[in-house]
């Protein structure tokens, strides 16, 4: 596992300084089917090209997770949700009102993405994480898994240090930038039928999440 760390200042990089080296590294390790530790606001993610099975297939077994639990995406804009994903009323107003920021909306896929990544169900949860190295990578790339860079059911990952022992001997490429904005995972929302159903609390508030739909 290589380890690419940030040598910005203390705190959350306002954008993102790495040389372009070291993110065409990261790029070229994601095209090879690797996977990347990233930062987001919320915790460490696993990248992976969600469109390549076999990188998929590797994010279940560093993490241990079952493959009957699905995993999420991360994408830089709403152009590039509606290109995975189908959007409704509800969901765009949740999206321009928290994204980019710590909400994982839960959208009906379209047929593009490999039912491996969504476990079968024809939905798939996708964010747009708040930091400037995340959205660099996924705007030069596109989308990518974004699922916790930890073992299945180990403590959350606001360090990198977390996913470098929980994960060591399945990443190609460690990127550290310090601890995560709000050391806590992001709410998640069911808005895939238009209805609203608040099914991991998180950062934002149930009460905050029907404020922006009122």
């Amino acid at each position: 596992m290589k380890l690419i760390k940030c040598t910005g200042k203390k705190g959350p990089c306002k954008k993102c300084d790495l040389p372009e080296k070291d993110i065409d590294e990261i790029i070229t390790a994601l095209r090879a089917g690797e996977l990347v530790v990233f930062p987001t606001d919320t915790l460490y993610g696993i990248g992976a090209d969600p469109f390549n099975e076999n990188s998929v297939k590797k994010v279940y077994v560093a993490k241990n997770r079952p493959f009957d639990m699905a995993l999420s995406i991360a994408v830089s804009n709403e152009k590039m949700m509606e290109s995975v994903a189908v959007l409704n009323d509800n969901a765009r107003k949740l999206i321009r009102k928290f994204l980019p920021g710590p909400l994982t909306v839960m959208l009906t896929k379209k047929p593009n993405l490999p039912d491996i990544l969504t476990s079968g169900s024809n939905q798939i949860g996708i964010r747009i994480p708040d930091h400037p190295f995340a959205l660099r990578v996924i705007d030069k790339f596109g989308p990518i898994t974004a699922t916790s860079a930890n073992l299945h059911s180990h403590p959350d990952p606001v360090q990198a240090s977390v996913a470098q022992k929980d994960l060591k001997g399945h990443i190609k490429i460690c990127v550290d930038c310090g601890k995560t904005k709000y050391t806590a995972p992001s709410t998640i929302v069911d808005v895939s039928d238009g209805a609203v159903d608040v099914i991991r609390k998180g950062v934002i508030s149930q009460e905050e999440i029907e404020n922006a739909l009122r």
